[in-house]
C-alpha cells in the first residue's frame, strides 16, 4: 500500500498566478509531494499552450524537488488514482469558489471515496488574482507585476516576443 502523501492541485494555470504559487507553497508542509496538474480541455484553447504553461510552472518550482508538473486529459479523480494521489488540492478565493468548489468535491467523494479534497484559504494578499485577470491584463499590453510569479512575466514577455 502506498503511503505517500501525493497531492494533485488541478487547473488550467493559464497563465500560472501568485495565488496558484501561494498556495502550492503554503500546501508543502502537508503532503510529500504536490503535482500540479494542467488540464487539457478539448473545448477551450488557451492563451498558452498547455506545453508552454508547464515550462513555466516547471521553471517556477524548479528548486522544489517535491512539486511536480504534469498534462492530463482525463477526469481528475481518474488522473489522481492514475499516480496514487490521495488528495486533490484547491484554493479558495471566495464564497462562490468555495460553494463551487463544495460541489465538486462532493461529486468526487461519490465516485472515489478514496480520494480527500483539502481547501486552502487563498491568502488575502491575492484574493483579487486570478488567471482570467492576467490574460485580460496581457491583452491591453499592462504590466503583470501583483498578479504573476516575476520568472513567470519574464517567460511571458519571451514567449510573446516570439510569437509570430
Amino acid at each position: 500500500m502506498n503511503t505517500a502523501r501525493i497531492a494533485v492541485f488541478p487547473g488550467s494555470f493559464d497563465p500560472v498566478t501568485l495565488g496558484h504559487e501561494n498556495i502550492v507553497r503554503r500546501a508543502l508542509p502537508l503532503f510529500d509531494k504536490i503535482v500540479i496538474a494542467i488540464g487539457r480541455n478539448a473545448e477551450k484553447s488557451g492563451m498558452f499552450p498547455v506545453e508552454v504553461r508547464k515550462s513555466f510552472l516547471d521553471d517556477l518550482f524548479k528548486d522544489e524537488k517535491r512539486v511536480e508538473t504534469a498534462i492530463y486529459d482525463t477526469l481528475t479523480i481518474d488522473f489522481c488514482r492514475s499516480i496514487n494521489a490521495r488528495f486533490i488540492l484547491r484554493g479558495l478565493r471566495s464564497g462562490n469558489d468555495f460553494e463551487y468548489e463544495r460541489l465538486i468535491g462532493l461529486s468526487n467523494q461519490k465516485i472515489a471515496p478514496e480520494i480527500e479534497s483539502v481547501f486552502l484559504m487563498a491568502d488575502n494578499r491575492y484574493d483579487f488574482t486570478s488567471s482570467t485577470v492576467a490574460r485580460d491584463l496581457l491583452r491591453y499590453g499592462k504590466p503583470l507585476d501583483g498578479f504573476v510569479p516575476e520568472p513567470v512575466c519574464g517567460m511571458i514577455r519571451t514567449y510573446l516576443a516570439q510569437k509570430p
